[in-house]
């Protein structure tokens, strides 16, 4: 990790997926043993609120995918990383309250231990719940059907 940021002023004024494309992680928690992790946006979220959610974080200028991809679920979920696999990437261009966005999304599937996850984040999420992909929740996040459309066979 980079300890100085050579781009800080420059971006200080910069909407991450508004005026450039944002980085980030996406991760599909699961136990091993058919169940996956989600979590329901609360009223503080950004967007899709009330809407059920795999997790997600973006990448910070000097922070690697790992990196990210374990610092963000160790802050919404309490746990640790015992596996990952990258899934494969998406482009992401959707409105977001009246706006264009654009995220470049590296996909991975990650196992967890179920008995340390809690809700690391409460004031964004209202409930994390274990779930398996024949007993979806609603409503869903907009992003989840094509997240599992394209990786239905390798989850």
């Amino acid at each position: 990790m980079l300890s100085v940021d050579p781009y800080s002023n420059y971006m200080d004024n910069k909407a991450k997926g508004i005026d450039f494309i944002g980085n980030s992680v996406v991760y599909f928690c699961h136990d091993g043993k058919g169940n996956f992790l989600m979590h329901q946006r609360s009223k503080q979220a950004r967007d899709e609120r009330g809407n059920w959610d795999i997790g997600a974080g973006g990448i910070e200028f000097g922070d690697t995918a790992e990196i990210t991809l374990k610092k963000e679920i160790k802050e919404e979920y309490g746990c640790e990383v015992l596996d990952f696999e990258l899934l494969g990437y998406r482009d992401i261009l959707r409105e977001q309250n009246g706006r264009v966005t654009h995220w470049i999304a590296l996909d991975f599937k990650v196992l967890v231990n179920p008995s340390q996850v809690k809700n690391g984040e409460p004031d964004k999420f209202d409930k994390v719940g274990w779930f398996t992909l024949s007993n979806l929740p609603t409503p869903a996040h907009s992003q989840l059907t094509k997240f599992l459309a394209k990786y239905k066979n390798r989850l």
